[in-house]
């Protein structure tokens, strides 16, 4: 028996007549024998609406929690509409929302930005949405929303209908996981700005997460975290009222997904920097000492930039002829003066969803590495990623240490 997940995103569900466009789609699947479970975001600009609604009435003063409570009525009210499109069509369907019984995203307390308590939403995913699939039920689930133990609602962060649409995908089992928006799929730019991208046809789940990492508005990041290795996923657009439409698929999944991996690169590091005065502030440079490399096949692994000084991060193989490439730039060059190369670094790359919204992060990595007596040659940090050089020697123990961190916050 063919199960799926279905996620409509609010641009899906903008208008009686997109939902039931919608619901036509879900309603053409179901005939077909498959169990489909949707989520479902709210309709429109409705989430904004009522935030910006909420905020003026109550001039600013308004808790975290009372937030969701009234952010949470978008979602309500999109599975209720959603699920009696559904019968209108002949389908036996039911909302499912956190003040039922049946309600199954668990969270903690974190009200606006929630976390997943993963043991018990699997264990009412099963218990709730399991045999309501089997009993030819399409549960129409509010995206976005959690409970916590005390009964309230929390939310999972703008963009969690993802999240709560690959979390049920995983613990129901499902063989695909469909993103339904308003746009083709995943494309080479946003097509808003540059008419002239492309579909992409498939790209992995930790590109997408990258993406969205940086901004791209496709897919919520942490929605990644919940897509298994063998469950396949697409997104495509509300428009073709077809589930079977092509889009873009995401293949692969994220291993130790939501949580911190700690990630040591297996080869001695060589870094070769380069000093001048003027550099930062004159076009081109950095590209004049990368171009020889890549005319020779030299892979740099990593690039820092300092207000007087760059550092290009190679193999260690490759340092002695990397250096001597760039060598040959510096003595043609005003603005680079000189050039020097230095082995035996260790590169161990850090990545967790927390960084994007935890303070102190950094903090918590570095000061056990001093205590330690670790010394960290550089650091390069981008949204959920740390990258650490240490001395070749210090590798084992900085791994250690990170990962004993990592499993504590």
């Amino acid at each position: 028996m063919r199960r799926i997940v279905v996620k409509f995103g609010g641009t899906s569900l903008l208008n009686g007549e997109r939902i039931r466009l919608a619901a036509r789609s879900v309603e053409r699947e179901y005939r077909k024998g498959t169990q489909i479970a949707v989520t479902v975001s709210a309709m429109g600009h409705t989430t904004d609406e009522l935030l910006e609604a909420a905020r003026q009435a109550c001039g600013g003063k308004l808790s975290a929690k009372e937030l969701d409570d009234i952010l949470a009525m978008g979602e309500r009210t999109s599975a209720r509409i959603f699920a009696a499109a559904l019968r209108s069509l002949g389908v036996e369907a039911r909302a499912v929302d956190p003040g039922m019984k049946e309600w199954p995203i668990i969270t903690d307390s974190r009200f606006s930005a929630a976390r997943l308590d993963e043991r018990r939403t699997e264990e009412r995913i099963r218990r709730y949405l399991e045999p309501m699939l089997r009993k030819g039920v399409v549960p129409v689930v509010c995206g976005f929303l959690g409970r916590n133990p005390r009964g309230e609602i929390t939310t999972l962060g703008r963009g969690g209908s993802d999240t709560t649409a690959f979390i049920l995908g995983k613990y129901l089992g499902a063989s695909e996981v469909i993103i339904v928006t308003d746009v083709e799929g995943v494309m080479t730019a946003d097509v808003n700005e540059f008419r002239d991208a492309r579909l992409l046809e498939s790209l992995t789940a930790a590109e997408l997460r990258e993406l969205g990492r940086f901004g791209a508005r496709v897919m919520h990041p942490a929605a990644m975290n919940y897509k298994p290795e063998e469950m396949d996923a697409k997104v495509i657009h509300f428009r073709h009222g077809d589930l079977s439409a092509r889009g873009t698929r995401i293949t692969g999944g994220i291993s130790e997904a939501g949580k911190m991996e700690v990630t040591l690169h297996e080869k001695p590091i060589g870094m070769v920097t380069v000093v001048g005065e003027e550099m930062q502030r004159t076009p081109g440079v950095l590209s004049q000492a990368l171009s020889p490399l890549s005319r020779e096949g030299l892979n740099v692994l990593a690039v820092s930039i300092g207000p007087r000084s760059f550092s290009l991060y190679v193999w260690q193989s490759d340092l002695r002829r990397a250096t001597e490439l760039v060598h040959r730039v510096v003595k043609r060059s005003r603005v680079m003066k000189s050039v020097t190369g230095e082995g035996d670094l260790a590169m161990v790359t850090v990545e967790s969803e927390k960084f994007l919204d935890t303070p102190g992060m950094i903090a918590k990595l570095t000061a056990p590495l001093a205590r330690e007596g670790i010394n960290i040659v550089e650091i390069l940090s981008s949204r959920a990623s740390i990258s650490f050089f240490f001395r070749w020697e210090d590798r084992e123990r900085a791994v250690e240490i990170l990962r004993r961190v990592g499993s504590s916050v």
